[in-house]
């Protein structure tokens, strides 16, 4: 099975809680690994609490398939030499991608309270990870045709650092163009793409984009989208993101007395969604999967982005 859809798709999973979730997790890589996605991402939890999982999928990622691993990195209570340390890991791994985030609080701790290490923003995590790429490999040597003992020096390869941005504002934004002055930042850090906060309506992401593009972001901004299958996972998600609720999708899941049917629901909403921001002009379509790969996939099938798939 293969994509022929011409816009790139991406989805992110997360570490296994468990010993015994790995294998489906797997499988959910496998599966998701086969319509050639231009990467997976994977969560990062606050504090380091899945730092090892996290590099295990990764690596997963890595060596049992050809798609770019995306690795997230969060600010929360770390200090200069750890982040260093695990960037360099992640680096030294072969992962080259990476997803900075100021990240929230952990689990106990206030959003008024300082829960940041030395590391106080996404713009200083992305410069710090272009610091430790350059310093681990400044430059690599290249051969020159018919010259055996000769070489060229060449630049070394440049990471890939993506960002958050946010097309209704932070939660925590102190004024309505707070949200776009940090994206800018984040790009004058070496941000090169970013990856929006889940949102229900199409404009809310481009017209975000309008804004950014007026005000001087120049980067790729995909939109990142959710199915939402249930009234559960809705409530869940608003409590999570502070978006307001979609009062149509909240209705029609509500209404619907099985769960086949509001996972049809959750399916036709995302996949409208999709075809909209693509329609917009959208880069690409990043899905959050929750670590299951058939709801993704239906999405993008009804939104006529895969061919038919099992």
């Amino acid at each position: 099975m293969s994509s022929t859809a011409a816009v790139p798709v991406s989805f992110e999973l997360y570490p296994a809680r468990t010993d015994a979730g790995i294998p489906a997790l797997h499988e959910t890589v496998r599966r998701l690994a086969e319509i050639d996605p231009a990467f997976i991402s994977v969560t990062y939890g606050a504090g380091g609490s899945t730092r090892d999982r996290s590099l295990a999928l990764l690596r997963h990622i890595l060596d049992t398939t050809r798609v770019e691993p995306l690795a997230h990195l969060t600010c929360v209570g770390t200090s200069y030499a750890e982040a260093t340390a695990l960037i360099r890991e992640f680096l030294d791994a072969g992962i080259t991608r990476f997803l900075a985030l100021r990240g929230d609080p952990p689990e106990g701790v206030g959003v008024d309270e300082d829960f940041l290490g030395d590391i106080r923003s996404a713009a200083e995590l992305a410069q710090l990870i272009d610091r430790v790429q350059a310093e681990r490999v400044p430059y690599v040597e290249a051969p020159v045709p018919g010259l055996p003992q000769a070489a060229r020096v060449a630049a070394a390869q440049d990471v890939q650092i993506a960002v958050a941005a946010f097309p209704n504002g932070h939660p925590r934004s102190r004024h309505s163009r707070e949200h776009i002055d940090a994206l800018l930042a984040k790009q004058a850090a070496g941000a090169t793409l970013a990856i929006t906060q889940l949102f229900f309506y199409a404009d809310d992401y481009l017209s975000f984009v309008d804004r950014s593009r007026e005000a001087g972001v120049t980067i790729p901004i995909l939109p990142g989208m959710m199915p939402i299958i249930s009234p559960k996972r809705l409530a869940r998600v608003l409590e999570l993101s502070g978006e307001r609720l979609p009062g149509e999708l909240a209705v029609a899941l509500d209404v619907e007395p099985t769960p086949e049917g509001q996972r049809a629901v959750g399916i036709a909403h995302a996949s409208e969604l999709v075809r909209a921001v693509v329609a917009g002009g959208a880069p690409g379509v990043h899905l959050y999967a929750f670590n299951n790969h058939r709801t993704v996939l239906d999405v993008l099938a009804a939104a006529d982005l895969l061919p038919a798939h099992r």
